[in-house]
């Protein structure tokens, strides 16, 4: 795989081998053997095997998979909470598995940030001082650190519990405290390891939402990682799905709901309605010299649950646009038997 020059993140050949000898597997016959089978000869397990993707500026990575798929190894490997067995993640072109101690502690102070699912809130510690911690150890003055702090309360929604305990807060309200702790540095990339998965899904989903106004305003890099498929296609720009340590897929919702690789994707996406996901330019057929052009004009990227009622009201075919060119048409039959795939019921 070759990363894009403009990658933030640039992951290559991540490996991370728990077990006796570990170092002896990677690029013998022995990382070739299914993971099963790595453990019964060696003692060994490929928790991430061969992993490579890149991230763009500003966009949400989401890596997803089912419990000991090996997802939140490799967020920890990409932040260097466990350190691979071999691979690299650059970030912005520099090698955080090559970073010394003290260049890591500068890079977690200042270009990066975590949040995890158990909040680690300093309980003796009121809301705004919670904040303003990772501000503190950076060496910055108590005014200035508040000054910042009251910054993201706002920005989170957390104005008026400033001065409030952690314990006084709800598991959503003590979230958002973890999310500013995260802001406060400003960081150019955020990792976010389940998050929301404590939470109640009401709050789950306010959590949710929170995090997409949070990227829409603020354009932050962020790796996400979930067993959720609904909250990974809510949130991701794109999904990465794991099984035993390596990543089977890397696309966008749609893209993982009408193209799946294998069997196990497609088991994964099986429950998403599609008329949620796909877009009208996925369903379009071509233009044909018998079709009536003067329906309306939607674009391609339309997803087909909100072109839905115009399609069903429309008398004519809905022609499909990517700009000015018309690349397809719609009609209420490709809708209709969508929806109906969606409720067979």
């Amino acid at each position: 795989m070759t990363s894009s020059p403009d990658a933030t993140i640039a992951v290559h050949s991540l490996w991370k081998v728990f077990g006796p000898k570990a170092d002896t597997v990677v690029g013998t016959d022995l990382a070739e053997l299914s993971r099963a089978d790595l453990l019964a000869q060696t003692g060994c397990v490929a928790a991430v095997r061969d992993v490579s993707f890149d991230v763009a500026p500003g966009e949400v990575f989401v890596v997803m998979g089912l419990s000991g798929s090996g997802k939140s190894t490799l967020v920890r490997c990409l932040t260097r909470l466990i350190e691979p067995t071999s691979g690299s993640v650059l970030l912005d072109g520099e090698d955080i598995a090559q970073a010394s101690p003290k260049r890591l502690r500068e890079l977690r102070r200042t270009k990066f940030s975590m949040v995890f699912q158990h909040f680690g809130l300093l309980p003796h510690r009121r809301v705004i001082d919670n904040i303003a911690y990772s501000l503190e150890i950076n060496g910055v003055g108590r005014e200035a650190r508040h000054a910042r702090a009251r910054e993201v309360i706002e920005l989170v929604g957390l104005t008026g519990y400033d001065q409030h305990y952690p314990e006084q807060l709800s598991g959503g309200m003590q979230q958002r405290v973890g999310l500013a702790r995260a802001l406060a540095v400003d960081p150019e990339v955020m990792f976010l390891d389940e998050p929301f998965s404590a939470l109640d899904p009401l709050i789950r989903r306010d959590m949710q939402a929170e995090v997409m106004r949070l990227h829409r305003d603020l354009g932050k890099t962020m790796v996400f990682i979930t067993h959720d498929l609904a909250e990974a296609m809510k949130v991701g720009d794109r999904i990465a799905i794991m099984r035993d340590g390596a990543v089977v897929q890397v696309g966008t919702a749609e893209d993982l709901v009408a193209r799946p690789v294998d069997d196990y994707v497609a088991d994964f996406t099986r429950d998403i309605p599609r008329s949620h996901v796909l877009t009208l330019q996925a369903i379009a057929r071509p233009v044909r010299g018998d079709d009536d052009l003067t329906g309306p004009r939607l674009p391609g990227t339309t997803i087909v649950r909100d072109a839905a009622r115009a399609i069903l009201d429309s008398q004519h075919p809905v022609q499909v646009v990517s700009g000015d060119d018309v690349v397809g048409v719609v009609t209420k039959d490709e809708v209709l038997r969508l929806i109906s795939a969606d409720d067979p019921a």
